[in-house]
């Protein structure tokens, strides 16, 4: 079986992250990775925390805490709230960690070397009032191309250009609001990108006809514009350092380098983090040095984080002239919209992940939110969507469909799976309904289309309950008893087999699903063809429980509830 390498784009560390994070890179990665795992591939999933940069010293500022503290504890606030969502990660790291500053410093080094690091000085916002440079993020203003008034120095939030601080209009410093601000000298590392465009462009041209759309057009969009040098230090008092044996003077000055230079290389250290837990038995560079044939990397991330997964940080690959593992395939996706408008964590509009774990169990949210990923466009999250969805699809065709099949056969043939008669008609009907939409579903899991995906999944359970009510074995049992034992045996079969297609969704749904069923030994990774065909996984006599209801239905109460709390709009 493959080999496979997934990262998603990591989470910043300033704060808990709303669902349109969530399913713009984590949640889809996660379904993936145990959709690979079911299917016997060897898996990799890495992310980490995004700790450097000016986001994480203001949030820190703002606690009253010291960055390297707050950094700490967010992590690990972060990370339970991952582990609610069951996301299984093979090893959430953090980018502040000595493995990442090592191999940062190294590629950097490299870089120099090969001619692709130039020291420039340039002129740069300073506040006399807070008695620094202000960099990235410290300075805000409003957005030259869109005139959004709360764009930062480093990417307008609004309309994603990326920009400088020094574009901004009426900048004022995002630590005092100070409008008093000048424009001085100071010297740093730029990354010479143009020397490398042909380069990026003939890698980008062997990959992005595989690319989701996209992912490719905002790589292209990037290329036909040019590629730019862009400065990869700034004046901060967290980040990794400069190494001071190749630019002592700057390390002097205690410049670090820019997170999104050193926060992709994370991807690298946080592999390395892994291996050092159990270096005897793990080897990172089994997954990232010269292994282009061995190792298949899929990447996924929002829409926004795209330029810097598909040009810059391959340049910066390319540059170090060493054979590191590129990424094979970009998992791009739009964004989900709150009623519309953008959920975001600066302005702290929308539903974040903790608050969504507070309202209802993980799957609620893994299902919805993987049925409507934004991937051709952006998709809008309202109450009213949310609690249809959940109503229809979990707690209807899935949920009502188990509860009624194992409650009925308790009641009418007790805790053990009935006998019956052979299969018939319906049965071998219901067979092959059955393998072409596990096919259909396996084809759209394979091609990383998950909304597709969840509609074969979908209509996997929706196949239940068309053979259950074809048979009506409440009806059945009347005038054929072996005949209503043979659906109900059928019908449980299904629901084990939902058990296990089902996990990449809604994980902890499935392990109840299957935990219903004292089978021996149920080592099923997956369910074959000829598996879905037959039906025969549960054979007679097997005992059985009947689990609590999976999904409980959500009530017009339960919709004016949340839009209080929350707002039925996005402002």
């Amino acid at each position: 079986m493959a080999r496979h390498l997934i990262t998603s784009a990591l989470p910043y560390i300033n704060g808990i992250k709303h669902l349109g994070n969530m399913v713009g890179s984590m949640l889809p990665a996660d379904v993936y990775s145990r959709y690979l795992r079911q299917r016997g591939h060897d898996v990799l999933y890495i992310c980490a925390t995004d700790e450097h940069g000016t986001p994480a010293e203001l949030a820190a500022k703002e606690q009253g805490l010291p960055v390297d503290e707050f950094c700490a504890q967010a992590h690990d606030a972060q990370k339970a709230v991952y582990d609610g969502f069951a996301l299984a990660f093979d090893y959430f790291g953090r980018s502040s960690s000595q493995q990442n500053v090592e191999i940062t410093q190294h590629f950097a080094r490299r870089l120099n070397e090969n001619g692709f690091i130039e020291e420039r000085a340039i002129r740069q916002v300073y506040s006399p009032t807070d008695g620094r440079f202000l960099p990235d993020r410290y300075v805000e203003g409003t957005c030259p191309h869109c005139g959004y008034d709360k764009a930062r120095g480093d990417q307008c939030e609004n309309c994603t250009r990326v920009l400088d601080p020094t574009d901004l209009i009426n900048p004022r410093s995002a630590i005092s609001g100070s409008t008093d601000l000048e424009v001085r000298e100071t010297k740093h590392l730029f990354l010479l990108q143009s020397k490398l465009q042909h380069e990026v462009e003939e890698w980008v041209s062997r990959h992005e006809d595989d690319w989701p759309q996209l992912a490719s057009s905002i790589a292209r969009k990037w290329l036909n514009e040019g590629l730019h040098d862009r400065a990869i230090t700034r004046d901060l008092d967290w980040g990794v350092p400069v190494p001071s044996d190749t630019w002592p003077e700057l390390a002097a000055e205690g410049k670090v380098f820019y997170v999104w230079f050193d926060a992709p290389i994370e991807y690298i250290g946080a592999t390395k983090e892994w291996a050092d837990l159990d270096p005897e038995n793990r080897d990172w560079k089994s997954w990232w040095y010269d292994v282009d044939a061995d190792v298949r990397y899929t990447e996924f991330m929002a829409k926004d984080n795209v330029p810097f997964h598909t040009v810059m940080f391959p340049a910066t690959e390319l540059g170090v002239r060493e054979p590191w593992k590129k990424v094979d395939y970009v998992k791009a996706f739009n964004w989900l919209t709150y009623y519309g408008g953008k959920f975001s964590t600066s302005q702290k509009r929308g539903v974040f992940t903790d608050q969504a774990l507070d309202i209802l169990p993980a799957d609620y949210w893994r299902y919805f939110l993987i049925a409507n990923a934004p991937e051709s466009d952006d998709s809008s999250f309202t109450w009213e969507h949310f609690t249809a969805t959940v109503n229809k699809d979990l707690a209807d065709t899935l949920g009502n469909f188990v509860n009624r099949v194992l409650s009925f056969s308790k009641k009418r043939f007790g805790e053990e799976v009935p006998a019956g008669g052979e299969p018939g008609a319906a049965e071998a009907k219901l067979g092959e309904e059955i393998a072409r939409l596990l096919a259909e579903y396996e084809q759209q899991m394979e091609a990383l289309q998950f909304r597709k995906a969840a509609a074969a999944l979908r209509a996997l359970w929706s196949a239940g309950n068309s053979y259950l009510e074809e048979k009506a074995p409440w009806l059945e049992i009347k005038t054929d008893k072996d005949g209503a034992a043979l659906t109900l045996r059928t019908a449980m079969n299904l629901i084990h087999l939902y058990a296990v297609v089902s996990e990449p969704f809604i994980p902890a749904t499935s392990a109840a699903m299957r935990q219903a069923f004292a089978l021996p030994s149920d080592t099923a990774g997956w369910i074959t063809a000829d598996e879905a065909r037959t039906l025969t996984a549960l054979t007679p006599g097997i005992p059985f429980t009947v689990p609590p209801v999976l999904f409980a239905k959500l009530t017009d109460e339960d919709l004016e509830t949340y839009k209080e709390r929350f707002g039925g709009s996005p402002e």
